[in-house]
């Protein structure tokens, strides 16, 4: 009997589409790009992804999804500065903002209008970069097998900026308008003009670094939230828990990055086992403890005072 023997389908990512299905035979088409929401198998053949993202994935994309939102929050304060009452109501409206648009970009991924994804599981870094596992099998004709093999984690990330950005370009400005009475015509809008810098910045990153950050978020997430705790408390001179309960938004401040602390803590564990991954959210005041006892003994006027003496 004639055996129907096809040639080995080369390439990382390339693979055969089903055509047809015939009594549980398949007839399969020629080597290449698998469609979207599919990647190859084991045995080269195209499969619609069927899972769900696991607890890292959410996660993940819970990041992705806190970028803008955070970097929205520092630009509105740092450009309201103290005249502005209206920084509260901007704070709020980029949270509604990028809230609505988490929602609206689960509603009309697939499964559309579900708040359930159906994905593929990222197996190694490589899924990511598909672009660059593209075979030449004579050396001179390239095979374009390029696909989402992390379908839809890479692509999902730019629908939601795009959601964000056009929501920021509905609401905002007529809210900035009305509400930033105390600020001049200059510093109203500089705000939005932020976000339409970080943007395309943010959209860059996933763009080249997403299967590094996909790996590298929750180190990411701990190392800048210390840095930057460390760096308020210095600019805002504080020095011990009284100065901390002098302003409210100080608190404000010192709870946002135990959050992110504990979102870091969360990410590195999966939580997995709770019994062992739990206790270690109780590390997370412990870098601002830290600071607080030892700020008195590194101020810089002290440090002098003491060299001076010393001579």
């Amino acid at each position: 009997a004639a055996v129907d023997i096809q040639p080995a389908c080369l390439g990382l990512y390339c693979g055969r589409t089903v055509l047809s299905v015939n009594a549980s035979v398949e007839t399969y088409g020629d080597c290449g790009v698998c469609p979207r929401g599919q990647r190859t198998d084991d045995n080269k053949i195209c499969r619609e992804c069927t899972g769900s993202p696991d607890r890292y994935d959410w996660l993940y994309l819970g990041f992705m999804a806190m970028l803008p939102l955070v970097l929205h929050w520092f630009f509105i304060e740092w450009y309201s500065g103290k005249k502005s009452s209206s920084a509260l109501l901007q704070h709020i409206t980029a949270l509604l903002e990028c809230s609505i648009a988490a929602v609206v970009t689960l509603l009309v991924s697939d499964p559309v209008g579900s708040l359930h994804i159906r994905s593929c599981r990222v197996k190694k870094l490589s899924d990511w970069y598909t672009m660059l596992y593209n075979p030449s099998p004579d050396y001179i004709t390239t095979v374009h097998c390029t696909h989402e093999a992390v379908y839809p984690l890479y692509t999902i990330v730019f629908i939601y900026y795009a959601f964000c950005l056009v929501l920021m370009m509905l609401l905002r400005p007529l809210l900035v308008k009305k509400i930033a009475c105390g600020l001049g015509k200059s510093d109203r809008f500089k705000s939005i003009y932020a976000a339409l810098y970080f943007f395309p910045i943010l959209t860059v990153l996933q763009a080249v670094g997403g299967g590094l950050l996909y790996y590298a978020f929750p180190y990411i997430i701990l190392v800048l939230s210390l840095v930057t705790l460390a760096v308020y408390m210095s600019a805002s001179e504080v020095e011990s828990f009284k100065d901390l309960l002098v302003r409210k938004k100080r608190l404000i401040v010192l709870f946002s990055h135990w959050l992110l602390h504990a979102y870091g803590i969360i990410s590195i564990s999966k939580l997995d086992k709770l019994e062992q991954d739990l206790p270690l959210l109780a590390l997370v005041p412990a870098p601002a403890l830290f600071y607080l006892m030892t700020a008195k003994y590194t101020e810089p006027s002290r440090i002098l005072s003491e060299g001076g003496n010393g001579h």
